[in-house]
């Protein structure tokens, strides 16, 4: 058995249980001459060295393999394990960071992370803790983005209720085994589920595959005054694997909701990043599923005022991220001869451009265009 010193996230019980594998009692405790803080610009702490600071917390006594749990959680980020004297007397090991790898924050404070981040940071470990003994630490920090975009979409979905016409819930669904064979940018889960029938009776086991995506904010921008929408261009793997003669469909902008984005963020910053654009006003078009019979994707989908010249058309792209995007500015009438040809077939774009068509006259107007 070994005495662990506990001083941030894993305060939080349901965290702590995630990560553990299962309850374990705290004993709370003081190190003296040292602080904790958050990572600046990130939402979890550090232990440091400080003259005269207290750093609060609790000792856990875990198993080896409870040990082996929270060295599999922390031990990608670079931290590790070291003594320290506790003010109450005796001794425990914690975490550290390593030297200079994080900069140091402001003092932590574990009620405002629990309202801020705890739900994102319990669903992430759930994740994170189902890869154990499948990749090491080093392997899971470098997908660790995509799992916490993954679990921001959780929490999101969580949040956000439409209620079923049949009056079912989640809570009709009973899920027996939930299996990850592939995780990286995206992920693939799949289930070994029952779901309530119409009848009211429980189905049999069914097994289901589901491509885990994060949500995403689309764009189409439009310039009401010249009469002008920007599309981009770029390779896409998916119509490739169709076997798509031209795997480079244009799309509006389009772009992951980070966490802590809210939809509408996101949408101003892949403006900017994928076509050099700053919009005036963004408009709501609709929001929903992408393919809900075989993918958690999920898309915000707007449009956004912008001033669109020819010198709009550029190049662009995150080279670490292997993008190349172009943007095209197209005229109104050419625009609209390609969706009336079936031209666009990214079918977002396609709902972008039919929604324009419905309210173009009004956002012209507004401008003064005519």
């Amino acid at each position: 058995m070994t005495d662990i010193f506990l001083y941030g996230s894993l305060l939080d019980d349901a965290l702590r249980a995630l990560v553990l594998g299962g309850e374990y009692a705290l004993r709370p405790v003081t190190v003296r001459d040292h602080a904790v803080r958050w990572a600046e610009g990130h939402d979890f702490p550090l232990l440091v060295s400080e003259t005269g600071g207290l750093a609060r917390g609790a000792v856990v006594t875990v198993s080896d393999g409870a040990l082996a749990r929270m060295d599999f959680y922390e031990g990608g980020f670079g931290y590790e394990l070291r003594e320290v004297t506790l003010e109450e007397g005796g001794y425990a090991h914690a975490w550290f960071p390593q030297e200079g790898l994080w900069q140091v924050g402001a003092p932590w404070d574990l009620a405002d992370w629990q309202a801020q981040w705890g739900p994102l940071g319990r669903e992430a470990a759930r994740e994170v803790m189902d890869y154990m003994g499948r990749y090491t630490p080093e392997q899971v920090l470098r997908f660790w983005h995509m799992v916490r975009v993954r679990a921001a979409a959780r929490v999101a979905a969580a949040g956000r209720v439409v209620p079923a016409l049949s009056g079912m819930t989640r809570a009709d669904v009973a899920l027996d085994r939930l299996h990850r064979p592939y995780t990286n940018f995206f992920a693939m889960e799949e289930y070994d589920l029952r779901f309530r029938r119409f009848d009211g009776s429980m189905s049999e086991t069914i097994n289901r595959g589901v491509f885990v995506a994060s949500d995403a904010s689309l764009l189409l921008p439009y310039d009401p005054v010249r009469d002008r929408v920007l599309v981009i261009e770029q390779f896409r793997a998916g119509p490739y694997g169709r076997g798509d003669q031209a795997p480079w469909p244009l799309e509006p902008v389009a772009g992951r909701v980070d966490p802590g984005e809210t939809p509408e963020t996101a949408a101003l910053r892949e403006a900017e990043e994928e076509a050099g654009l700053c919009l005036h006003r963004l408009e709501k078009i609709a929001q929903g599923y992408s393919s809900p019979g075989s993918s958690s994707e999920y898309f915000y989908v707007f449009l956004g005022l912008a001033d669109l010249p020819d010198a709009a058309e550029t190049v662009a792209g995150k080279p670490e991220e292997a993008e190349d995007i172009r943007s095209h500015v197209l005229d109104w009438a050419q625009f609209e001869g390609m969706m009336q040809r079936g031209e666009l077939t990214v079918l977002p774009l396609v709902m972008a451009a039919q929604w324009l068509a419905l309210n173009r006259a009004r956002l012209r107007a507004a401008a003064g265009a005519v």
